[in-house]
């Protein structure tokens, strides 16, 4: 039995390469853009004993203030048992306490305490030299340029 799927040429590779012409190209490259990024992170938040999904959801609770569980598991690309479990892990730490939403006896919304905001602050300056690596061999204005893209990329308009 014979297929009609179109065989691969010498110029379309499902590979790491830059100029890779298949169609998945552009998710592997992000994929390992994340694993790289994620790695020199968690070089950097190590020290201060969270991991990157703790970090996640400090980033949220930063920006958002008080968030009930179901949307920091939504903001965080988690899922409903993740999500409280990194809670409850930040709880542990002192870095976030639940409260309950007025209003509301089943939601539960999260705060970062005094002392998350200190890691939080901390893990910016432990990050921010190896920030620096990882877009080392940008040029100039490059990084601001990446994010930029991936920004809108990330968060479509209309979307």
């Amino acid at each position: 039995m014979t297929t009609d799927a179109p065989r691969p040429t010498a110029t379309s590779h499902a590979t790491d390469r830059p100029g890779d012409a298949s169609p998945f190209a552009l998710g592997l490259l992000l994929r390992q853009a994340h694993w790289r990024a994620a790695s020199v992170m968690t070089e950097a938040l190590h020290p201060l004993g969270i991991e990157l999904r703790h970090f996640a959801v400090l980033i949220v609770l930063v920006d958002r203030g008080p968030t009930v569980q179901r949307d920091l598991a939504a903001a965080t690309g988690s899922d409903k048992a993740g999500i409280m479990r990194v809670v409850d892990d930040l709880e542990r730490k002192g870095l976030a306490v639940r409260k309950a939403v007025p209003g509301d006896r089943r939601a539960r919304a999260v705060e970062i305490t005094p002392q998350g905001v200190e890691l939080f602050d901390a893990a910016h300056v432990a990050a921010a030299p190896l920030a620096e690596r990882l877009v080392a061999d940008l040029g100039p204005g490059e990084a601001e340029q990446l994010t930029d893209l991936l920004t809108r990329f990330a968060y479509p308009a209309g979307s």
